[in-house]
């Protein structure tokens, strides 16, 4: 097995070279750069997972993952933000671009290596899921097409941009079609437990997810005080 790259960007040296060290450590393969600029001249589709700081350069961090996000080349890279920005509005702006997790200054050396093995074994979990049956790989309700393997969500041959996070919770709730999924069920199967996660986030990946599947946004039923479903 080929060992996990992660690359580490952040104008903190010192930082960086402590959590370079670690990580190595741990048996992962670890690059810096200290800007978005100098990170973006790199092949980035090389890495397992990108650690990123907010406050930096003319490119923020907030920039350069909503670039990655919107490239199909890099935009299934896990991102975890370390940064000093630690509002609830800050928090909640990160997972909406489609962050895997969000941690704040000052941090320890553990929780950041806790974190990035949370993530990148929920990751290759989903890779180890993918490899089944063709019709296994696609969840269809009428129009709406979810291609798992492609990580492809299509209305009437129309592709719809989702986020990793909204794309993960419809796989869910269509996956669970018929039923009543409970916050915590949802929370266990898209987030990790070990990532920090708000309690509106569920309810904004919601919001968010009914605008942009358009006619189908319906079918996500609301059940107060026992969670949300995809209506048959």
């Amino acid at each position: 097995m080929a060992t996990e790259r992660i690359l580490i960007v952040d104008d903190e040296e010192t930082l960086c070279e402590v959590l370079k060290l670690n990580l190595e450590n741990e048996g992962y393969d670890v690059d810096i750069a200290f800007s978005a600029e100098q990170a973006l001249t790199l092949d980035l589709k090389q890495y397992s997972l990108i650690l990123l700081d907010i406050m930096m350069g003319e490119i923020s961090g907030i920039k350069m993952a909503k670039m990655l996000k919107a490239d199909v080349t890099t935009a299934d890279i896990p991102i975890i933000f370390c940064t000093a920005r630690d509002t609830e509005d800050d928090m909640i702006m990160g997972l909406n671009i489609g962050a895997d997790d969000y941690i704040m200054k000052p941090y320890t050396v553990r929780n950041v290596i806790a974190r990035v093995k949370s993530v990148l074994r929920r990751t290759n979990g989903h890779k180890a899921n993918s490899h089944t049956t063709e019709k296994s790989n696609i969840l269809q309700v009428e129009g709406l097409i979810l291609d798992l393997e492609f990580k492809r969500c299509t209305i009437d041959d129309i592709e719809i941009k989702l986020a990793r996070k909204e794309f993960e919770l419809l796989a869910y709730l269509i996956s669970h079609r018929g039923k009543i999924c409970s916050r915590e069920q949802i929370l266990s199967r898209v987030w990790s437990d070990e990532v920090v996660v708000l309690d509106r986030t569920i309810d904004v990946n919601i919001t968010r997810l009914r605008s942009k599947i358009g006619a189908y946004g319906s079918y996500i039923v609301t059940r107060s005080g026992f969670g949300y479903g995809f209506r048959d």
